[in-house]
């Protein structure tokens, strides 16, 4: 026989008119037989992301919960009801609802099992619910059931103090509980948000919050979060929160730039001095950077006659492992000649699967099939560079990487041609266009600023010639008379 205790006149609830749930036909179990059983999401990332606190709710139980004899339950519209419907939640140790408009927790109850509904506030009573054998009872009267049979094996990041009742449902269930910092919306924004994931032993992840609604490449960002691997500088962001200051060239060969000038070690820590010197004039901390010149144009077709000389990777790893182990980034720099950037760069994905190491395309130096180097600038379709871009974010998407830097060097509008149609849209990759004019200060400031005319939302680079300027910038010129000031200075 039904049984229903009405807590509140029925026209107090009549007139708030709140709830529009569906009745269920499956009676619950008795209390006395009930079990409180844990969930853990088979699926590696599980989203709790719809629009309202009340939905999320609901997903939250229904991921972490595989049964439980009692439920909280507040109204939507009683903000203080809530949060004491998270606090008891927490004390009995059960699934925590929210009653709104147009939110089926009737049928969440049902598929719980649960024989008492632990109401907080205002109601809502078991008639407002319409559920078959339920009790609704004062939550300040219930006392905890039965231990759970588990905890949930899962790694719980919500996004705002909005889902107070998700959070006391994941803690209910024993799952690990990470709540972002105020203002933080990206899991890749923070480097503690990126060190608690790496550092959870959990064997799934729930993300619970409006933040992650449609949000793209979930996946991706939770497993690069939970690699714990950081970017030079900390976390899995490039900006606005650092700038990086480069030295440009090629191993073994002072003809490339200031590279190649020293060894190995003495490379490292030439690019960390000239970062230093950046320091005082910076707004943000500077990070010393390497542009590695991984295929270099040559004035002669070769053996495949595509005016390209490739380095062997072996050959670069040196540099990549000890930037990395002095806590600097790494860019690999291309120059086709005849063949193509997506050709050359496949060449090179071992060291791309390095955390620390980015890519970057060099269209001077992307001829057509009757041109040669030196003799006629290049240039590169949007399409060409959507592919090699395409390409490495879904290795880092593969590899659970964190973002990658991806640098585009220009300096004539021809060099990248439709520039407007370049995809931005990949988080796993990070987009900058690199200014490489040289010469006389007026004329680098001028193919500046038209560089930014209509320019994508993108990062900007600047270069300062030892040699070609006139004259060289000092950083402290560098960070007050370049605008915007560059995100990443670059020597050669």
């Amino acid at each position: 026989m039904t049984s229903r205790h009405r807590l509140l006149p029925a026209a107090a609830l009549a007139a708030a008119a709140l709830l529009t749930v569906t009745a269920c036909t499956t009676s619950a179990p008795e209390p006395e037989t009930a079990e409180l059983t844990v969930a853990t999401p088979q699926a590696a990332v599980t989203a709790a992301a719809s629009g309202t606190a009340a939905e999320r709710a609901v997903e939250t139980s229904r991921a972490l919960w595989g049964s439980s004899p009692v439920v909280v339950l507040a109204r939507a519209d009683d903000p203080d009801a809530v949060a004491e419907a998270a606090e008891q939640g927490e004390r009995i140790g059960v699934p925590v609802l929210i009653a709104a408009e147009g939110v089926d927790v009737a049928t969440e109850i049902d598929r719980l099992g649960a024989a008492t509904v632990a109401t907080v506030g205002e109601g809502p009573t078991a008639d407002d619910l319409a559920l078959g054998d339920v009790d609704a009872v004062p939550a300040a009267d219930v006392e905890a059931p039965a231990a759970r049979d588990a905890d949930s094996s899962t790694l719980v990041v919500v996004s705002g103090p909005a889902d107070a009742a998700a959070s006391a449902t994941a803690r209910a269930a024993g799952a690990e509980l990470l709540a972002l910092p105020e203002g933080v919306t990206d899991l890749q924004q923070d480097a503690s948000v990126v060190g608690a994931m790496g550092a959870s032993e959990t064997d799934s992840t729930l993300v619970v919050g409006s933040a992650f609604t449609d949000r793209p490449h979930l996946e991706w960002s939770v497993a690069a979060a939970r690699s714990g691997a950081e970017l030079p500088g900390g976390g899995q962001q490039f900006f606005p929160d650092r700038r990086f200051v480069a030295l440009y060239g090629a191993p073994g060969t002072s003809a490339l730039g200031v590279l190649g000038e020293q060894d190995v070690a003495a490379t490292v820590q030439r690019a960390a001095d000239t970062a230093a010197g950046y320091q005082a004039s910076s707004d943000r901390p500077v990070v010393p950077m390497l542009e590695l010149i991984a295929t270099v144009a040559a004035g002669d077709a070769g053996p495949d006659g595509d005016y390209s000389n490739e380095l062997d990777p072996d050959r670069l790893r040196p540099y990549v492992e000890a930037a990395a182990a002095a806590g600097q980034y790494v860019v690999l720099d291309l120059q086709p000649g005849r063949t193509d950037f997506l050709t050359q760069a496949r060449r090179y994905e071992s060291l791309l699967t390095e955390p620390n190491v980015g890519l970057a395309l060099d269209p001077e130096w992307r001829l057509a099939p009757d041109q040669v180097p030196l003799r006629q600038i290049g240039g590169v379709d949007a399409a060409e560079v959507n592919g090699v871009s395409t390409w490495l974010a879904d290795l880092v998407d593969a590899h659970s990487l964190p973002p990658k830097l991806f640098v585009l060097h220009q300096f004539r509008s021809s060099m990248l041609r439709d520039r407007a149609a370049i995809d931005l849209s990949r988080p796993e990759l990070t987009t900058l266009v690199h200014v490489d004019g040289q010469g006389s200060q007026p004329d680098k400031q001028a193919t500046w600023r038209a560089l930014h005319d209509g320019a994508p939302a993108v990062a900007w680079g600047w270069k300062n010639f030892y040699d070609e300027d006139e004259p060289m910038l000092t950083p402290e010129q560098t960070m007050t008379e370049v605008s915007p000031v560059p995100d990443l200075v670059t020597y050669q």
